[in-house]
């Protein structure tokens, strides 16, 4: 099978707009850098200020822009106005500048953002898909301006973050995670495109509030939920074949329904479920270079059994087997607790998702009788449910484990199970912890803490910037597994000396070349790959990774 496109490149050739038009698309907007050569032969004369300013220049006066902003919020406006008016110059801040901006462009800001989008909204970043536009999806997907699409992020709005059904306001999301894939995989820009499914919302609030700015009516659920979407799927096939999409912040049922139905159809991946698993999983293995101890010896017990928290189990579980253990027991080293209590085979109509977790124990409702009973190595949070890991909880897993893994993954930081203070406080600082929303390094007792942030960034972008790169048909779970241990081997000693389970982000772009390069690797091993073996695997995903600098126009 021949690939739809060429292989993604690092540079886009695109055609040059002259005068008032190109200082109006983004990207390829160069601002007060233009030559004076250019200047000329674009018709810009007298459309820019007459004095030339490199890359560098502009970068220094953007970031004291930005710090110039008092509210995390206001920061993230004045980055979105940036996008909008030059992505050469967004993307150089971001990448050069993540660790500070990633808490603005994605967790934890991107959660307020959602909640505000519609009076922040300022122009389109992506395209709204609605249940009304049921046979014309495809002729919208050709109203993006960019032909060759080869990666989209898409949401129907149902589960943003841990604030629930934001509707169309969700588009933040998809937004904020291509941003992403650029800063931290190098996908240039040209090929990605953010998409958020309109299906109505059940949120009264925004059902009540005369400017949300999505479609006012209850959420479309059943088979015509379920035509939609596929229409969806099949228009993306036809306009940009090949693409691959990445669902995104989907209600549990809908995300492992739309994963199961299309897996081995397109080229897709939940990102809730396997991101989130393969980041948390490999965040495990590196607590083990600490304990010293082996990945068949974890307990694991989940606060939460949603789409994230099984789809953990369901890669540990992968993570075990292929050391040799057996699928009954890798199944029975992982129990979850969701809101109704324990999962056990005694509970009546349980999702499917959960079904392959139940247990036939005595049932309880109680978070701490649940680890006295089952005396976890590991007790992870992917509830949603604010200051749920109390005192007693911490206590009793340092109790149990000289030195437990807790990891408390809610986002945004609002929602955290609990901070990383009193993780380390509570434990005596024993705890080997790490968390989805950032927080600032811990002193105790003469030693400071850095926890590591189990951010999904470290795997997704990855991870698709290897399926791009290999044209691979599918994603399959052995790419998510061997993107857990790529990026678990990149810990170094020094991080897990601060009690970090994970690289620095200022090294994200080398964690993402190799997670792609193993990706690659298993999309020829597979038989997936579209195009041919290349002889050094990491140097070519190097070579197709975007860097944003200005190119010559005339």
């Amino acid at each position: 099978m021949q690939p739809a496109f060429p292989p993604i490149e690092a540079h886009v050739k695109l055609d040059i707009p002259k005068g008032f038009s190109l200082l109006t698309t983004p990207l390829l907007n160069k601002g007060t850098a233009y030559t004076d050569a250019e200047i000329d032969g674009l018709n810009l004369r007298g459309l820019v200020p007459p004095r030339y300013f490199s890359i560098e220049t502009q970068e220094k006066r953007a970031l004291g822009n930005f710090r110039r902003n008092e509210s995390d919020l206001q920061k993230y406006i004045y980055l979105s106005a940036l996008q909008h008016r030059n992505e050469t110059l967004f993307f150089r801040i971001l990448q050069d500048n993540l660790e500070e901006m990633m808490p603005i462009i994605y967790t934890p800001t991107v959660g307020q953002a959602c909640l505000e989008y519609g009076s922040i909204f300022r122009r389109p970043r992506g395209l709204w898909i609605t249940n009304q536009d049921r046979g014309r999806i495809a002729d919208i997907l050709r109203h993006w301006p960019n032909k060759g699409v080869r990666l989209i992020v898409v949401t129907d709005g149902e589960r943003i973050l841990g604030l629930g059904d934001l509707g169309a306001l969700g588009m933040g999301i998809s937004v904020g995670k291509l941003c992403l894939y650029t800063a931290c995989a190098g996908v240039h820009p040209y090929y990605t495109l953010p998409i958020t499914i309109d299906a109505g919302t059940d949120n009264e609030k925004l059902l009540q509030d005369p400017m949300y700015i999505g479609h006012n009516e209850k959420r479309v659920r059943g088979p015509e939920y379920a035509h939609l979407m596929d229409e969806f799927i099949w228009s993306v096939q036809r306009v940009f074949p090949g693409c691959l999409i990445q669902f995104e912040d989907f209600g549990s049922h809908n995300a492992f329904t739309l994963l199961e139905e299309y897996r081995n159809k397109v080229s897709c991946f939940n990102d809730d479920i396997q991101g989130t698993a393969a980041v948390v999983v490999a965040g495990i293995i590196s607590a083990l270079r600490i304990t010293g101890r082996k990945l068949r010896d974890q307990r694991l017990l989940f606060l939460g059994a949603g789409e994230s928290a099984t789809g953990i189990g369901e890669l540990f579980v992968t993570a075990l087997k292929s050391e040799g253990v057996p699928e009954s027991e890798a199944r029975q080293a992982c129990w979850f607790l969701d809101s109704k209590g324990l999962v056990t085979k005694s509970r009546s109509n349980l999702p499917k998702h959960k079904q392959a977790f139940a247990h036939d124990v005595e049932f309880t409702d109680n978070l701490l009788t649940a680890i006295e009973r089952f005396r976890p190595t590991a007790l992870i949070g992917a509830s949603g449910t604010p200051k749920t890991f109390t005192q007693p909880i911490i206590e009793a897993m340092a109790h149990i484990d000289l030195q437990p893994i807790i990891f408390a993954l809610s986002n945004p930081t609002s929602r955290a199970e609990c901070t990383a203070e009193e993780a380390y406080h509570w434990s005596k600082g024993t705890a080997i912890f790490a968390s989805g929303s950032p927080f600032p390094p811990v002193a105790y007792n003469g030693r400071t803490f850095a926890p590591g942030q189990g951010n999904n960034v470290y795997i997704f972008p990855g991870v698709g910037l290897g399926v791009l790169v290999s044209q691979a048909r599918h994603v399959t779970e052995s790419m998510f597994l061997q993107a857990a241990r790529s990026l678990a081997e990149m810990v170094e000693p020094v991080d897990l000396e601060q009690g970090r389970l994970y690289p620095s982000f200022k090294r994200i772009r080398e964690v993402s070349a190799r997670i792609a390069a193993a990706v690659c690797k298993i999309a020829h091993e597979e038989g997936l790959a579209q195009v041919p073996y290349p002889s050094d695997i990491l140097a070519d995903v190097k070579s197709r990774m975007y860097e944003p600098i200005y190119r010559p126009y005339v």
